[in-house]
């Protein structure tokens, strides 16, 4: 499997340009543009391992960093800002892999910034949105009010959820997905926000990593066809 290549692309002339890993494997068949979550880069060892896997499956990835992340800071940019780093990295995917169907999402704030921005306006060319880990609302608060946006997303949606996630309630979640347009939930029964699992399911955080990056892979395959 190919090493990351590292990437710089410019979000704005204000905002400055951000650092990207692409991984592309010999037998690409899409890219997936994955935005990291709001606690943690592009580096984090969830971002890394599941880019991997789907490299291990036929999907390259552009792993990107928000304007924050790249100055070092943990304040989150404002949502304008990152939503337009999604496109900015959305150009930089085009650029560096045209020649591929593209596909975008990400861990968590990632995810949602990315159906913020498609919710806006189209993400032209992308074919599709994955979700690792949707943040539905606050720990402790349950709400869906996080999602009204997803009405206006025109592209079919995959959400890659654990059912112990304390940001997505499932009572909530399920019926959203359901009301939504080519939206499909997989849930990892056992799996928090990030797919931790507990020692007594008998399943290893890497064995459940395995089974969303083929979800994944093969729900951009049946798209594809």
């Amino acid at each position: 499997m190919p090493g990351a290549k590292k990437l710089k692309f410019p979000v704005s002339e204000k905002i400055g340009a951000v650092s990207a890993l692409l991984i592309r494997p010999e037998n690409a068949r899409a890219i997936y543009v994955f935005a990291h979550g709001a606690g943690a880069g592009m580096t984090h060892k969830f971002m890394e391992a599941a880019a991997e896997k789907l490299a291990a499956r036929g999907v390259a990835t552009l792993r990107y960093q928000f304007p924050y992340t790249e100055k070092g800071s943990k304040r989150p940019d404002s949502e304008a800002t990152l939503t337009a780093t999604v496109r900015a990295a959305l150009a930089a995917a085009e650029k560096q892999a045209g020649d591929l169907p593209r596909y975008a999402g990400g861990k968590s704030m990632g995810g949602r910034m990315t159906s913020l921005a498609a919710a806006k306006e189209p993400l032209a060319g992308v074919r599709g949105l994955i979700f690792f880990g949707f943040p539905l609302h606050a720990a402790g608060k349950p709400s869906d009010a996080r999602a009204e946006h997803l009405k206006n997303v025109g592209v079919p949606m995959l959400f890659l959820q654990g059912s112990r996630d304390a940001l997505a309630d499932l009572k909530l979640l399920k019926p959203l997905a359901a009301r939504l347009k080519r939206a499909e939930l997989f849930v990892v029964e056992g799996g928090d926000h990030s797919f931790h699992m507990l020692k007594s399911s008998g399943r290893s955080d890497d064995e459940v990593l395995e089974e969303i990056a083929a979800k994944a892979a093969g729900w951009i395959d049946a798209i594809l066809r």
